[in-house]
């Protein structure tokens, strides 16, 4: 009896270690899992040079703005908050830059709110006096496309819709904005 024993506890040792050696791998493919995972969300924004994804919003006013439809002209696409004091530090002068663009009509600003709440957003634009289009971004949609880090950040979108340049807090003056935009509508 004893040496039928020894038997079956040797056949079992090659079952356990064949199980030992699943959970490792089955471990080991989890583990590279997520750090695929982690290192796609740490990668950062949009670089400059990618296409941007298309896109859609709905303003405050109701209207459809979808990013596909622009394509030809150049887009800026400013991320802010109402809470955010720094997205007020240039508030004006982006609105300024509208005013001066609009008329040429291939230059569309978008503005989009940030984790707020619809009324501090809509006084906020009007504190401001902000006329271009802004929409709350629901669920964070478009600024995870851009994987932004806080607010204010704007993006420029060329005409060939390429990512052009990306501003990372607050412009510095209207002249600023003035000259990534010329720079973007020149031949």
């Amino acid at each position: 009896m004893s040496e039928s024993f020894i038997g079956d506890n040797q056949k079992e040792k090659p079952r356990i270690r064949l199980g030992v050696i699943m959970v490792w791998v089955a471990l080991l493919l989890l583990l590279t899992v997520l750090a695929l995972g982690l290192v796609r969300t740490q990668r950062g924004s949009i670089v400059v040079g990618d296409p941007v994804p298309n896109f859609s919003l709905t303003t405050f006013n109701g209207e459809q703005v979808n990013l596909a439809d622009y394509k030809g002209d150049v887009v800026v696409l400013n991320f802010w908050a109402s809470w955010c004091t720094t997205c007020k530090q240039e508030a004006t002068d982006l609105e300024a830059a509208w005013q001066y663009y609009k008329p040429l009509g291939n230059v569309l600003f978008l503005g989009v709110d940030y984790v707020d709440t619809e009324p501090e957003a809509l006084k906020y634009l009007q504190e401001f006096e902000i006329t271009y289009p802004n929409a709350p971004d629901l669920g964070t949609r478009v600024s995870q496309i851009f994987r932004i880090r806080g607010v204010p950040e704007t993006y420029f979108v060329d005409r060939q819709g390429k990512l052009a340049y990306a501003q990372i807090g607050p412009f510095s003056s209207l002249e600023q904005i003035r000259a990534i935009i010329d720079s973007l509508l020149a031949p």
